[in-house]
């Protein structure tokens, strides 16, 4: 059986028939960067052939790839089936990502389903005999509880701390144990989770930790993770579950050991996620959303013990999971709508969370309508030849003058790529300065005379133009292709603006407030927004930024049950607007395409 070395991982694998060299990588959690699930679409996936051969290349995978890489080894790891003994080593390497952690948070009252209570138990004698479980209901003042509660429970005398959720006794506690009383809130993201450890008797939020969602390794977008569920019928279910609950066991233990807090003391976990991440979390099928007529199998909030899907917490620990409206609007959403008050509120609003979908909730004095459109990943850095998350070595801003180029990179360090929030101001910048037109063509070289200091910033590949973003050895480039990825995600998210207003027969300057929601709007500019044309130049000063609204949402109702049962019944009352269905989006689709629109 041919051996898969990996030489600065220093690391052998074995081949398994049948499976490209990026499966057997990532079986072997080593990572390759694979934004297409290895659909061979990205040329992401590079690895370096150092001994060895491996079988010819296809032109398919020959045109990822520049004549100096195939030069020097380079191939895509999701084309290679080894068929010998090769040794490679994987170019990329897991960086420190930025994720957002914080966010908008309106004034509530704390009053969680949560609580503990303290009794003293009689201890038994010959002439009283009661069961440890009568003593405990009569000393509770209630009839019965679960029975699998004595399992966990060492039969004691003396004080006795019950654990309820609402009226139901959920936990029995030797000792007085009511200071120790503590939840968790959590949004998890198509890319990113962020988990915060709550003191659920003041409300005060201990700490965060925060991770890459590690379902990545199946597909960085919703779509590509339920093609692979759609593809692999046997496991994937299991197998995308066991991702993300390992992942939020990780990061739980992580946080009660910063603060020396025993787990068994985590009483509640609230999660907002989008409907498809919810799926995912609770092991139920999401391959119809990913199918016509889109249709989700739940969208209700569900109140669960934690256990039951692998979650570790208190033995007796409860699950609740926020409620979506549709496939495509989640209880993420629905949390940013209610923590942003949008039902309360009297005038015009909008709230958007832009990521590889663009969920848009409009309020009209109090009555919401929402709509999603497919934004696509280019915002997030990914179908761009140069893209990336943004991690540390990602350009995140760009300003372009007659002096040159100023990159800003994240982590101050050598750019080696860019990040979402890069390639719109990059793009804002080449379309202020007119190397890009309204119709998204970069402008014909031969129109710029040599002394123009825009002339070296524009090269040809072959007939193709692109846009030099990073001279010298290791170049950096914005292609033609990577300006019409932004521009159908311009067009998605614009027209899903207009589309709404139009349902709701407001005018733009009518607009009260922008409220733009999320890790990736969070590091979006009004100016790159308005710049590229994502929002009108009418609501530039009336952008505001709320933040990871879903973390909120959800911290929210971990802490207040007036919150859950108000976030339900918001839930209830959100329109959803499907954009293709509605009358002339094609053609406000296309017109939204334009920048200067």
């Amino acid at each position: 059986m041919p051996k898969i070395f990996i030489k600065n991982k220093n690391k052998t694998i074995d081949y398994v028939s049948n499976k490209d060299l990026l499966q057997m990588l990532l079986e072997n959690e080593i990572f390759v960067d694979n934004p297409c699930n290895g659909k061979g679409s990205c040329g992401k996936c590079k690895i370096r052939l150092l001994e060895g051969n491996l079988p010819a290349m296809s032109e398919t995978e020959e045109k990822f790839l520049k004549k100096e890489e195939i030069i020097s080894g380079i191939r895509l790891s999701c084309f290679v089936v080894p068929q010998e003994d090769i040794v490679i080593e994987v170019l990329q390497k897991e960086r420190k990502h930025e994720i957002l952690t914080t966010g908008y948070m309106p004034s509530f009252e704390i009053n969680s389903a949560i609580h503990k209570e303290t009794f003293e138990i009689d201890k038994p004698t010959l002439q009283n005999q009661s069961a440890f479980e009568d003593s405990l209901c009569k000393a509770f003042g209630i009839e019965k509880f679960d029975w699998r509660l004595l399992q966990q429970h060492e039969i004691t005398d003396g004080k006795v701390t019950g654990v309820f959720n609402d009226k139901d006794l959920i936990g029995i506690e030797s000792g007085d144990t009511t200071d120790l009383l503590y939840g968790v809130a959590i949004d998890i993201g198509t890319t990113t989770v962020v988990a915060a450890l709550i003191d659920m008797k003041t409300g005060n939020e201990l700490t965060t930790a925060s991770m890459i969602n590690p379902q990545k390794k199946f597909g960085l977008d919703v779509l590509t993770r339920i093609t692979y569920e759609l593809e692999n019928p046997g496991d994937s279910k299991e197998k995308l579950q066991h991702a993300i609950v390992n992942a939020i066991n990780e990061m739980i233990e992580t946080m009660c050991n910063q603060f020396n807090i025993d787990r068994k003391y985590i009483y509640e976990i609230s999660i907002a996620a989008n409907c498809t991440m919810m799926h995912f979390l609770l092991g139920i099928d999401a391959t119809s959303i990913g199918k016509s007529p889109y249709a989700p199998v739940f969208v209700k909030s569900k109140n669960i013990r934690a256990k039951d899907i692998g979650l570790k917490g208190s033995p007796g620990a409860r699950l609740y999971c926020l409620p979506a409206v549709s496939s495509y609007i989640g209880a993420d959403i629905v949390a940013g709508a209610y923590v942003c008050q949008l039902q309360k509120n009297s005038g015009n609003l909008l709230f958007i969370d832009i990521g590889t979908n663009g969920e848009i909730v409009l309020s009209k004095n109090g009555k919401l309508l929402s709509c999603s459109c497919a934004a696509g990943p280019a915002l997030e850095g990914m179908n761009i030849s140069s893209g990336m998350r943004a991690a540390e070595g990602a350009i995140e801003d760009i300003e372009i003058t007659e002096k040159g180029i100023e990159l800003q990179v994240i982590g101050n360090e050598e750019p080696i790529g860019i990040c979402g929030s890069g390639i719109l101001a990059a793009l804002k910048e080449l379309i202020r300065i007119g190397l890009v037109k309204k119709d998204g063509a970069f402008i014909k070289k031969e129109k710029l005379e040599e002394v123009d200091y825009r002339y070296d910033m524009i090269q040809l590949d072959e007939k193709k133009r692109k846009f030099v973003l990073k001279s010298g050895p290791e170049q950096l480039f914005i292609t033609q292709a990577d300006v019409r990825q932004v521009q159908l995600a311009k067009g998605a998210i614009l027209s899903g603006f207009y589309a709404l207003l139009k349902q709701a027969n407001i005018d733009m300057n009518q607009l009260d407030k922008i409220m733009i929601a999320g890790q990736f709007g969070a590091h979006l500019s009004a100016d790159s927004l308005v710049g590229t044309g994502i929002l009108p130049e009418e609501v530039k000063d009336k952008i505001v930024y709320v933040g990871n609204s879903s973390k909120t949402g959800a911290y929210m109702a971990l802490m207040s049950v007036e919150a859950k049962k108000q976030i339900e019944e918001l839930a209830n009352q959100m329109d959803y607007m499907e954009l293709g269905a509605s009358e002339g989006y094609e053609r406000l689709f296309v017109q939204c395409l334009q920048f200067g629109n």
